[in-house]
């Protein structure tokens, strides 16, 4: 973590719902790859800013975002998020319960594309979308969210760098080349209005219009 991005992150107080994730995380020996804590305030204010009453999370892990999310839901809205393994599905599910936030969400536990075919076929629509999941479906969950917007409904990426290989022309790997073309249809996309945020691991921002 650069220092500009530590220095920010210890003017907050640490929050006890989100140091819980970790804790559990690190228990459970899962990944330690849950968004930023700036980006995690950042996708509330989102949320709250957008008034999303529906938001899809393409990725749960423990919870980390999800607790994020779900706290800028309005009372009547609602938060579903895909997960591909039923262990972090349960993880994550507890760790919102333990936050007060477990009526908030709907887990779909499965394959992410599958989980959005059925969406589609739904006819689902939603307001807000965060996409956290394997880097290499980056580009396909692009399509999904678009099919799946709301009219003005905002899309976010987190990982965008994934940790520098992004920017080295040395990297060529399907993950890199996936977030590659990502980012460059965020940024081009004439459907969309959109910004890159280049801290931390960077997150993509983008307004479906």
């Amino acid at each position: 973590m650069f220092l500009n991005e530590q220095y920010v992150d210890d003017l907050y107080a640490k929050d006890a719902d989100l140091e819980h994730v970790k804790a559990v995380l690190a228990e459970r020996g899962m990944p330690d790859i849950s968004v930023a804590d700036g980006y995690g305030r950042l996708l509330t204010m989102l949320v709250r800013l957008k008034g999303a009453g529906s938001v899809l999370e393409i990725g749960a892990l423990g919870g980390y975002s999800g607790i994020c999310l779900a706290r800028g839901i309005g009372e009547a809205g609602k938060l579903v998020s895909l997960e591909l393994l039923q262990h972090y599905a349960d993880v994550a599910k507890a760790n919102m319960e333990a936050a007060g936030l477990g009526d908030k969400v709907e887990y779909v536990v499965g394959d992410a594309k599958a989980s959005l075919a059925q969406l589609a076929s739904e006819g689902r629509k939603f307001d807000f979308f965060f996409i956290d999941a394997d880097k290499e479906g980056y580009p396909i969950y692009l399509d999904y969210a678009l099919e799946l917007a709301n009219p003005g409904a905002l899309i976010v990426g987190d990982n965008i760098f994934l940790r520098g290989r992004t920017v080295d022309e040395t990297k060529q790997g399907p993950a890199v080349r996936a977030v590659r073309s990502f980012n460059e249809r965020i940024a081009t996309d004439e459907r969309l209005m959109s910004t890159v945020i280049p801290g931390y691991d960077g997150l993509a921002i983008a307004i479906v219009k």
